[in-house]
């Protein structure tokens, strides 16, 4: 049984920049996180700030984002490759060689013959090198985001890639490419889910444009109709998301608090800094 008071690894912690990434908000939410559990499952790992701050032994972790899933494989089967190409990398800091690489899934030919952990390498120096670390895709699954301009961007963070890939390879963490409803499949009593989906945003303000497709409101309630299956199953559940009359609704019959998150990403420049989230719990 895994415990929140493992010693942890410092050097395992993200290696790459997420919208929604929970690191500023971990005082708060480690507070939701049982004292003791079996396995652990991430459903929308992102940038995957719990997992790594609770470093379990046994986890299954997922998302339906294609290239983010292979990079995370690339970083546990291939990390020295993935190293040597992120040092080659480290020279292309500048708009034109930026946007050339971005360029590289317009052309089928090119990136449907390219590597998964070439597509690995292309995906984390776009996150370091691109505004505000964002990963933006159009409705054709385009990566769209804008070149950043920085001045000396960790391109190539071999420390921590490989803390990463330590921890992947010497524990049981499953990766999985796939839906939410089907990563909790095999979750059973005492074990820890932690959902931090695509946050509802009826104004289409919040960020969340991390694949096509989206995930509207049919998508909140069928989440939350799998958060109550688990509850009855006897599986601790916390979920993230933003503080709407509608999560406040959906989520009325458990615990919920609200806490104040900055966030840099939003559509509306005028809702960035302090916005208001919630923690949910059923436990």
């Amino acid at each position: 049984m895994s415990s929140r008071k493992t010693v942890a690894k410092p050097l395992v912690r993200p290696f790459i920049k997420w919208a929604g990434g929970k690191r500023q908000l971990m005082p708060e939410l480690i507070k939701y996180v049982p004292k003791k559990y079996n396995s652990y499952y991430e459903p929308f790992i992102g940038g995957g700030a719990l997992l790594f701050e609770l470093q379990p032994k046994k986890a299954t972790i997922s998302d339906k984002n294609e290239d983010l899933i292979k990079t995370y494989i690339s970083v546990r089967d291939e990390i020295d490759e993935l190293i040597e190409l992120l040092k080659m990398y480290e020279g292309k800091n500048n708009g034109p060689d930026y946007y050339k690489i971005r360029s590289m899934d317009r052309d089928i030919t090119i990136y449907s013959n390219m590597r998964d952990v070439e597509k690995a390498a292309r995906l984390i120096y776009l996150n370091k090198t691109c505004y505000n670390g964002l990963y933006r895709v159009n409705s054709q699954g385009l990566f769209n985001t804008p070149f950043g301009n920085y001045t000396n961007p960790a391109i190539c963070d071999e420390y921590v890639l490989r803390a990463v890939s330590n921890y992947l390879n010497g524990n049981d963490i499953e990766i999985l490419q796939t839906d939410f409803e089907k990563t909790i499949e095999t979750a059973s009593k005492d074990d820890f889910v932690y959902f931090d989906p695509p946050y509802d945003s009826p104004d289409n303000t919040n960020f969340t444009g991390y694949q096509s497709g989206g995930f509207d409101r049919e998508e909140q309630k069928r989440l939350k109709n799998v958060y109550e299956k688990l509850t009855e199953g006897g599986v601790y559940c916390t979920l993230s998301n933003s503080s709407t009359d509608f999560i406040h609704d959906l989520y009325k019959n458990y615990k919920v608090k609200k806490v104040k998150c900055n966030r840099a990403i939003n559509s509306n420049g005028n809702d960035r800094g302090a916005v208001d989230e919630v923690i949910v719990s059923n436990w």
